[in-house]
């Protein structure tokens, strides 16, 4: 981060870009040690409960592949999915919080109502295993646990499309099961959504999530704006620094910050990209950060190219 011409921060991590074939062209870092993805994971999360029965299509599978902003729509959305399978929010395992999105957390303060499991940027996820969980005959009330089937079932998803076995189970934020992988396995996996055969299961996971960017994200957040600027593209960002981007083209990239802070990771990603020889031009406005100092920029975050 440049402010005024001084280099005030710097942030180091690891990242793999992946050519269309699916070779690692680009590879810096610990690339082949294990990472937790965070919510980078929640497409494939998505897409094993697609495969456990639960009935996920359009904006409903966006946003169980998402991390939304607590915004109205998204809130009417998981109410209308616990609804069909005779849920309620009080069936949602993921914590109480406050939406992401300004506007509305500041319109709930002032009406004076309370932060709850719907806002939760997660809730969606969690309404998408409750279903999954109905459609199947599998117990609701530990739809967390690890060994639950649909658990088991988005473990196995995992697997098969990094190509590894799982490196580490750790409970997430959310409180869902985490499988860990390596970064390059996580760039595969997300990878073999955008190059799923058309009408697969997978390709319905990414399609959907490109067609709906409002619900894999909300109002002004990165995934969505990028999507939106970057036709073809799927990106989904995780907790401390953590990002997966994948193009139509099938070039994908998958970015870990070890200090744990996000707001570097759409760069590094596009930076990635590029040199992995995918057209990211779209996307020129997310390839710096403005640095601002009263209000009005003084410098930026950008990526130091090797040379």
């Amino acid at each position: 981060m440049v402010r005024s011409g001084f280099v005030e921060s710097v942030h180091f991590g690891s990242a793999v870009g992946l050519a269309p074939d699916g070779a690692a062209v680009v590879a810096r870092g610990r690339v082949g040690a294990p990472v937790l993805p965070r919510s980078s994971a929640k497409p494939f999360q998505a897409l094993g409960c697609l495969l456990s029965g639960a009935d996920l299509h359009g904006p409903r599978l966006a946003i169980a592949a998402g991390s939304h902003t607590g915004e109205d729509f998204h809130v009417r959305l998981v109410a209308e999915m616990l609804g069909e399978a005779g849920l309620g929010f009080d069936a949602l395992g993921c914590p109480v919080d406050w939406p992401e999105d300004e506007a509305t957390r500041h319109g709930l303060i002032r009406n004076g109502l309370p932060a709850s499991r719907e806002r939760m940027n997660c809730s969606g996820k969690h309404a998408a295993m409750l279903t999954a969980s109905v459609a199947s005959g599998w117990a609701v009330d530990s739809y967390l646990d690890a060994a639950h089937p649909v658990q088991r079932r988005i473990q196995a998803v995992v697997e098969e499309l990094s190509g590894e076995k799982t490196a580490h189970v750790a409970i997430d934020g959310c409180g869902a099961p985490l499988f860990g992988l390596s970064l390059t396995g996580l760039a595969r996996a997300v990878q073999g959504l955008v190059r799923a055969e058309p009408g697969s299961a997978p390709r319905a996971v990414a399609d959907a999530m490109r067609e709906y960017p409002e619900y894999v994200g909300g109002t002004g957040h990165v995934n969505t704006s990028l999507m939106r600027a970057l036709p073809g593209a799927l990106a989904k960002g995780g907790a401390e620094g953590v990002l997966v981007v994948a193009l139509a083209t099938g070039h994908a990239a998958a970015v870990k910050v070890i200090d744990g802070s996000p707001r570097a990771t759409t760069a590094i990603a596009l930076a990635v990209l590029r040199a992995a020889g995918g057209d990211v031009a779209a996307a020129a406005e997310f390839t710096t950060v403005p640095v601002l100092g009263g209000g009005l920029p003084v410098g930026e975050i950008h990526v130091l190219e090797e040379k």
